[in-house]
């Protein structure tokens, strides 16, 4: 299920006024699959993250990011002294080995290599380190919250699209029904039809016609196939009702639609019903389409 939330989020210590961003969005998928994209810092929180979101969310590949700015007007450089005097030395032994064929590098190239310098965006102590990643875990939590509540409103109009076509569904099972009453007669008008023009004048009792009706009429018969048809519709209405995750049932049950529909257009003898049924089976698949966009 598709959405989108932010939440935004404040911060102040030692005369420092941190703020953040948190954003997430979510697309359709049949597990919950979180990707996080965090400051330099954050990276373990990961984890935490995706406990965090299962306990508000069933399905959906979920992409959230952490934009963090701080106010203070100036970074402070940390250089790794030891992994600096280690790539000196290293270039001076270089230097001397191959006399005129390496140079020298200078302080600016060495402190470009990575590692060498990190830029420190605020100079807070372990406590307050903590309590900032406190405050944006509980404003991730407010996010997941603002993500579920923004997809229950699309997950409703979905539910409204999904009773629109079990109305549909519904209205050509009982097409379907009353015709099928109809069958066992019209086989044998068809019978005796077939008979009277290969075998002309053979005379055939009216038993031995019954006996073909009635063989023909069981071949054809979908009363079985309808009755799981409306069994199956009822299923879903009461899916639909239900306050919890229901996308996987519903997908089941499309399954099921689709097979009784497949049955019925096979042993189908009515051009009717077969177009009815091939109507049924479209219907079906759009339900079955719009059931991947929900929990």
């Amino acid at each position: 299920m598709t959405g989108f939330a932010r939440v935004n989020g404040q911060f102040v210590a030692n005369d420092e006024d941190i703020n953040w961003i948190w954003e997430a969005k979510s697309v359709n998928g049949k597990g919950l699959e979180l990707k996080s994209r965090l400051p330099l810092g954050f990276d373990d929180l990961g984890m935490v993250l995706k406990n965090e979101a299962a306990n508000y969310l069933n399905r959906g590949n979920i992409s959230v990011n952490l934009e963090i700015v701080s106010t203070q007007n100036h970074k402070k450089a940390i250089i790794d002294e030891q992994l600096l005097d280690e790539l000196a030395q290293k270039a001076i032994n270089l230097s001397e080995k191959f006399v005129g064929k390496v140079a020298l590098p200078n302080a600016a190239e060495l402190l470009m290599v990575k590692g060498v310098v990190e830029m420190q965006d605020n100079d807070l102590s372990e406590e307050d380190q903590a309590a900032l990643k406190q405050k944006i875990l509980a404003d991730f939590t407010k996010l997941c919250q603002n993500l579920r509540a923004e997809r229950m409103v699309e997950g409703q109009k979905i539910a409204a699209a999904l009773q629109e076509l079990l109305n549909k569904i519904e209205a050509i099972v009982t097409q379907i029904d009353a015709k099928a009453e109809t069958l066992p007669e019209k086989c044998k008008q068809k019978l005796e039809e077939q008979l009277k023009q290969y075998v002309n004048e053979l005379a055939i009792s009216e038993d031995r016609i019954a006996q073909e009706v009635v063989l023909l009429a069981t071949r054809a018969d979908i009363r079985e196939e309808i009755d799981r048809l409306k069994a199956h519709v009822q299923a879903a209405r009461e899916l639909l009702s239900k306050d919890e995750a229901v996308g996987r049932r519903l997908d089941f049950l499309c399954q099921e639609l689709n097979r009784e529909a497949n049955t019925t257009c096979s042993k189908s003898v009515d051009i009717e019903i077969t177009n009815w049924g091939m109507e049924l089976k479209v219907l079906i698949e759009q339900f079955r389409e719009q059931v991947q966009n929900i929990e």
